[in-house]
């Protein structure tokens, strides 16, 4: 999200009559969320199974078998979607030589069957100016929409390619949330590293994705790391190492979830974070 020259721009043109302007964008906005819910509720799949059952875990790397005895009790039923709330800080520049920390809120609506989401986020850049975010990921196409006051959009990026293979990358990440959806019986592949990690794969339409998945000494997720993702830096998409991190586990519905995280872009010079953020609510779709 490198849109900080046209940010300010357009910060000047907004100087005057910001007011008038709010009620006009968020309507705006919230009919553009509305679609992107649609085009998510459309690809939902019946699922496959209703219940988690142990047994499924033999013949997994060993890091993998302890994280779900961990996370999940044998009979857990399914999780087929989940409503959230996030609360956090965004770096706008965090791939610049100076940090520049907001406060956002977001919601986010996920289905697991087949993977999904539309993360909607205000970002408070000054009084009565806010950055509006759509990140959204469906029918294997992904989405990066931010818009000063839901009116004027800065760096667009829709359709499939890097982008869908990003926003595929964030959902892995986020799937600690909703666990069963990592496991092999709702289409995840693990193959073994080493002990303390192993490598996930979830292929959605003519996406593969693999990521990097480490676990602590208690068997929880503490972070996944893709080898490449891609950065828009200067209006050019650039590949490189990218990284999320999860902590402060919690049961949420018999499950143990985090409840805090971190996306970093791993740089030659060091680690960038960007968005950390924190589950303030959630409520979780079963499978019947």
């Amino acid at each position: 999200m490198t849109w900080i020259t046209s940010l300010v721009l357009t910060l000047g043109a907004l100087a005057v009559g910001v007011g008038g302007l709010v009620a006009l964008g968020r309507a705006r906005w919230n009919m553009v969320t509305q679609t992107l819910l649609g085009q998510l509720e459309a690809t939902r799949r019946r699922p496959t199974t209703g219940r988690y059952d142990a047994a499924e875990l033999e013949g997994l790397p060993a890091p993998v078998q302890r994280y779900f005895r961990a996370v999940l009790r044998d009979g857990q039923a399914i999780v087929m979607g989940a409503n959230m709330r996030h609360t956090g800080t965004f770096n706008l520049s965090a791939l610049g030589n100076r940090d520049w920390w907001i406060p956002f809120s977001s919601k986010q609506q996920v289905l697991t069957n087949r993977p999904g989401f539309v993360w909607s986020a205000r970002m408070a850049l000054a009084p009565g100016i806010a950055v509006l975010v759509h990140d959204a990921y469906a029918s294997g196409a992904g989405t990066l929409h931010p818009s000063i006051l839901g009116l004027f959009s800065l760096a667009t990026q829709h359709g499939s390619g890097e982008i869908a293979r990003g926003e595929l990358m964030r959902y892995m990440v986020e799937a600690a949330w909703y666990p069963t959806a990592l496991l092999p019986s709702q289409g995840t592949e693990w193959v073994a590293i080493d002990d303390a990690s192993a490598a996930a794969t979830m292929v959605d339409g003519g996406i593969s994705m693999s990521m990097r998945f480490t676990f602590d000494a208690g068997g929880l997720i503490e972070s996944v790391r893709a080898d490449a993702r891609g950065a828009l830096i200067c209006g050019k998409l650039v590949m490189m190492p990218w990284e999320g991190s999860l902590s402060n586990y919690q049961e949420r519905a018999g499950m143990l979830v985090p409840l805090t995280g971190e996306a970093a872009w791993l740089t030659p010079g060091g680690r960038k974070p960007y968005w950390r953020g924190v589950i303030v609510a959630t409520t979780y779709e079963f499978a019947g």
